[in-house]
């Protein structure tokens, strides 16, 4: 007799031959990473999504299957909701968004009512569904030398440094970028992590002039960073509380492991502040960064001379700003969360009241 075989189930064989083979050939295992936490997020190939756990002190990657797909405008009005209902009806914290570049849908890290992490992707129809966090292929990788995790005092306050084990994360040119504090007496760090995994290194401390304070720093964290090729250097443009922004090149990084390096600081954009996100793009030839702030809101900053040799290296009083220049864009007042969405869109979580809404906008 002929056996029938049915297209839908050719798709889905389709689909699992085609995750076995990124799974094998990333080395990855089924199971369940064990995640205390979901933090930052980042895409690498083939589906491949990294997350910061920093409460657990390791990067886990786990493969979403996700490979193809077309990005398309994504609205939701009740985000709050949505995520809820695909959480089971917890109630969630948005901790990270990010954008598949190959497919278009969205991934949320989030913190259910019950302090367990969390993963819901929503895709381009907009309908959300958690991830598994306990059956996947995952690979995991730990972080040397992280913060103890305890609550500690210091300058009028107290925090636990093991949040900040992990601050951002980025894939670019076959390796993750990581960045965070350990718990070495120059504690601002970035590694440069080889997929798939093999053995984090200690990584390089950094440290860079601070204008808005007018003194060099090696404690303060990378708030968040993004990759970028200035004059033909792959560099990381990094942003930092209240808030300096600091070239790096990727190549003093990697001479420099286990060492010091100082950057450039290119921009002085204000004080008491924190930067969220950044994005780059293009637009009418020329390059711009899309920086989301706790405190300033939404800058499109320039990128004009920005690789030039000197940097910021006096102070700059009074809330003052210096280097780049840049615009606010009044009409994203209120993100929280930002990704770039292919060449020319953006997708954005707006913050209201209590209410969050996830909308697609025109890069400005």
């Amino acid at each position: 007799m002929r056996k029938f075989v049915s297209f839908a189930s050719l798709l889905v064989l389709g689909l699992s031959v085609s995750s076995g083979y990124a799974a094998n050939k990333w080395g990855l295992k089924e199971g369940s990473p064990e995640l205390k936490s979901a933090g930052h997020l980042a895409f690498g190939p083939e589906g491949i999504l990294f997350i910061g756990d920093a409460k657990g002190a390791q990067i886990v990657a786990i493969d979403t299957g996700d490979a193809k797909g077309e990005g398309k405008k994504i609205e939701i009005a009740d985000l709050n909701a949505t995520l809820s209902a695909a959480a089971g009806g917890s109630k969630v914290t948005v901790n990270d968004l990010v954008a598949n570049p190959a497919s278009g849908n969205l991934y949320l890290s989030v913190t259910k009512a019950d302090n367990q992490p969390g993963l819901i992707k929503i895709d381009t129809s907009g309908k959300a569904s958690e991830v598994s966090l306990t059956k996947t292929q995952y690979g995991k990788l730990a972080l040397p030398n992280p913060p103890e995790d305890k609550e500690v005092a210091a300058k009028g306050r107290t925090r636990n440094l093991r949040n900040e084990a992990i601050t951002d994360l980025a894939y670019a040119n076959g390796k993750l970028l990581v960045t965070g504090v350990t718990a070495d007496a120059t504690p601002s760090n970035v590694r440069e992590i080889t997929f798939p995994f093999a053995e984090a290194d200690q990584g390089t401390a950094v440290e860079i002039f601070h204008g808005a304070h007018g003194r060099l720093e090696d404690n303060a964290a990378i708030r968040a960073f993004i990759p970028f090729t200035i004059d033909g250097q792959p560099s990381v443009l990094a942003g930092f509380t209240c808030t300096p922004l600091v070239r790096f090149s990727v190549n003093d990084l990697e001479a420099n492991k286990g060492k010091k390096l100082r950057g450039t600081t290119v921009a002085e954009l204000g004080n008491r502040n924190q930067p969220i996100d950044i994005v780059l793009y293009e637009k009418g030839g020329d390059k711009f960064l899309l920086i989301a702030n706790t405190a300033r809101g939404v800058m499109k900053v320039s990128t004009k001379d920005i690789g030039r040799k000197e940097g910021i290296e006096a102070p700059v009083g009074g809330g003052g700003t210096a280097g780049q220049s840049y615009e606010t864009i009044k009409d994203l007042e209120g993100t929280v969360q930002l990704d770039k969405l292919g060449d020319s869109q953006a997708v954005v979580v707006i913050k209201s009241g209590d209410n969050l809404a996830l909308k697609t906008i025109e890069l400005p």
